[in-house]
């Protein structure tokens, strides 16, 4: 239900598959990560105090996004720093993804809809660097 693709030690992306379901909070990234991924179940009745988050200096390096998979189905492939492939993974609805280090690349299966979030602003083109993608013929799905 919950799947770490790594390079080495290094953390590439987190799987938060639709099926998890855990009571309370789950937080699956390191302290250390830019952004933070979570799930939350709680029962019906309890509270969660108002509350505001104080301005705390942060610094980021590497953009970090959070994919949420509304509908649809996509291969996600996964390249190590070096701009080699490691290996790829089916997203589906419901699924939810962490892309933390390395590169990646997507495929479209089925008609999808996602949500992305990341840091901001988005300044375009200027802040992705573009490399050759994995060839049909290298595909590793890990199932």
């Amino acid at each position: 239900m919950i799947e770490e693709i790594k390079d080495n030690d290094q953390i590439l992306a987190i799987i938060v598959r639709a099926n998890f379901d855990q009571e309370g909070i789950h937080f699956f990234t390191p302290e250390k990560f830019s952004q933070q991924l979570a799930y939350l179940r709680h029962p019906a009745g309890r509270t969660i105090a108002a509350h505001f988050h104080a301005a705390e200096p942060r610094n980021v390096e590497f953009t970090q996004e959070v994919l949420v998979i509304r509908k649809g189905a996509m291969r996600a492939d996964f390249y190590r720093t070096d701009r080699s492939y490691l290996e790829s993974r089916i997203l589906r609805s419901g699924d939810v993804i962490l892309l933390a280090h390395g590169g990646h690349g997507f495929e479209v299966l089925e008609e999808i809809e996602m949500i992305e979030v990341k840091q901001g602003p988005y300044r375009g083109e200027g802040e992705k660097t573009r490399f050759a993608s994995v060839t049909p013929d290298q595909i590793k799905i890990i199932s």
